[in-house]
């Protein structure tokens, strides 16, 4: 709890918690853990996935009680390397085909923040190249997920060395970008405090110049990328910090954990949303 009474409200990512279950099982497993809502990297293994692979996904959701709070457009082939389509023009194809798919998810779910993974920097190509399809293509997303209000989410990660999104001004200087050119505003940093930390990045800084970008935040401590508290990160701080300063989205539980019990950091009653 904050001064001011607010209190966090947690949110289950799906793709790298509960991995000892199938991929459409973990929303009931997170609701059994006493979460409301879950969010999900790109679940499909291509960017246009069929009605069915579409209906089971979302079925999955509705069935569960759960609410989807957050998911990726297509990245790629993430544990092969690859960190999104926005800025890649051999697969930019790919990411426009994938626009409607994602809309209709989020109109079907009632998500509405959607994270544009950037891209590695592609040898051979310029990075102008890249980074001109880069704004033009999160403009598009903006426009599609536009009709539903959602919002684009822009990411700085860790651990990839060809990603060239470091820092929250980094996302934050493509934000303006893709405004300034092309008039898309609904876009909005993913404050992942793990990926700042582990680049370099003063977080508390961050969120001091940029609060008022900041449309969805993650957490995990690091070193090691677990839950709070088995780490060195003051993500209690940070995320008292964020709730006084008038933030009220979800915070993203994005960590590893082999504990029997990836939540027994959290009481039931942090758990619940509502």
């Amino acid at each position: 709890m904050t001064a001011a009474g607010a209190a966090p409200r947690y949110t289950v990512n799906c793709s790298i918690l509960l991995t000892d279950l199938p991929l459409f099982e973990r929303p009931a497993a997170a609701r059994v853990a006493g979460f409301d809502a879950v969010e999900y990297w790109w679940p499909f293994p291509t960017s246009t996935p069929s009605t069915d692979e579409i209906d089971a996904f979302v079925n999955a959701l509705a069935a569960a009680g759960v609410q989807l709070t957050g998911l990726n457009f297509n990245a790629g082939d993430m544990p092969g390397g690859d960190r999104g389509l926005v800025s890649w023009p051999e697969r930019s194809n790919d990411f426009t085909a994938n626009l409607d798919v994602v809309t209709r998810i989020g109109e079907a779910t009632g998500c509405r923040a959607f994270n544009a993974l950037y891209g590695n920097r592609i040898e051979g190509v310029s990075q102008t190249e890249q980074d001109d399809l880069g704004a033009a293509n999160l403009a598009a997303a903006a426009a599609a997920v536009g009709r539903i209000g959602g919002t684009v989410l822009v990411e700085p990660v860790s651990g990839a060395p060809r990603y060239p999104l470091l820092t929250a001004a980094d996302a934050v200087g493509v934000i303006g970008r893709v405004a300034g050119e092309h008039g898309a505003t609904n876009l909005g940093l993913l404050l992942d405090v793990y990926h700042l930390a582990v680049n370099g990045d003063d977080v508390p800084a961050a969120i001091a110049a940029h609060r008022d970008r900041i449309a969805h935040v993650q957490i995990a401590d690091a070193p090691g990328r677990d839950r709070p508290g088995t780490g060195e990160l003051p993500i209690a701080d940070w995320t008292a910090d964020l709730l006084a300063g008038g933030y009220d989205g979800w915070f993203g539980l994005e960590y590893k954990s082999a504990a029997t019990d990836p939540f027994a950091w959290l009481t039931p009653a942090d758990r619940a949303a509502n």
